[in-house]
């Protein structure tokens, strides 16, 4: 589990967001919506201490963020960043296998069960055939599943997903997504954003909406993704309808705002 409380986030002393609140449970989906430069990305990394807070805390599994060090945060929260441009021509293996650090001892090398468990990521995936690519030959959606493989082999309860379908075509999307559901429903706690309120109808239990530097609206995809909501956020026209099958889907309205 992990909570925000009366969180203020920022750089070097500018406030990019403020008095934002957010309770995940264990097995839960969070999916956080929000325009473009609405602090999404830096939430999440004052999320996982990789930038101070400037007021309030991050709580993880009911200790504070700020009391753990490095390596506790690391076996405990898994992160998927938007983008990876590595410096070195690494295999895909060895940038699955570099999730496998947390896990291990000061100047140890990873074993044959960190290998092991870097290619049961890729399998996961079904992407164990890029093992032994060039990392930077990929194309971009090939490195963002390399860099989920990456998070899954660091098992940790927590795993923070910043737009992880973004550059990826439709079928890989729908795996991604099928994935995330089943890290849920195996126990995990999976924090994400998307720019696709049906992303978040799919496999969200929870929906945040960050607007203007602070969590607009908070609850259930139903709840907080209403045309209303949408329109007032995004500043389009949109209708929410739900299919014949009880599935709820977000449709624009092409040629009109909000």
């Amino acid at each position: 589990m992990i909570r925000v409380e009366n969180l203020s986030i920022g750089y070097s002393g500018v406030r990019v967001g403020t008095n934002i609140s957010l309770t995940v449970d264990s097995g839960s989906v969070l999916c956080l919506l929000g325009p473009n430069g609405s602090g999404k990305t830096t939430l999440f990394k004052t999320m996982l201490g990789l930038i101070p807070a400037q007021s309030g805390r991050v709580v993880l599994e009911e200790q504070a963020l700020d009391e753990l060090n490095r390596s506790d945060i690391a076996r405990r929260m898994a992160y998927v960043p938007q983008a990876h441009n590595a410096p070195f021509a690494f295999e895909a293996l060895e940038v699955v296998l570099m999730g496998r650090t947390a896990r291990l001892s000061v100047f140890a090398q990873p074993g044959e069960a960190d290998r092991k468990a870097a290619r049961a990521a890729l399998s996961r995936l079904n992407i164990e055939e890029l093992a032994d690519a060039d990392y930077t030959q990929l194309s971009g959606g090939q490195r963002q599943l390399v860099l989920i493989a990456r998070a899954l082999a660091q098992e940790t309860p927590v795993l923070v997903m910043d737009e992880p379908t973004a550059s990826l075509d439709f079928g890989n999307q729908v795996r991604v997504l099928e994935e995330i559901a089943g890290l849920a429903h195996s126990g995990l706690t999976v924090i994400l954003s998307t720019h696709d309120p049906d992303h978040a109808f799919a496999v969200g239990t929870q929906v945040a909406l960050l607007h203007d530097g602070r969590i607009q609206t908070c609850g259930s995809p139903v709840e907080v993704l209403t045309s209303q909501t949408l329109g007032a956020v995004y500043g389009v026209d949109v209708r929410v309808d739900t299919l014949v099958d009880g599935r709820t889907i977000c449709v624009p309205s092409l040629g009109k705002s909000a």
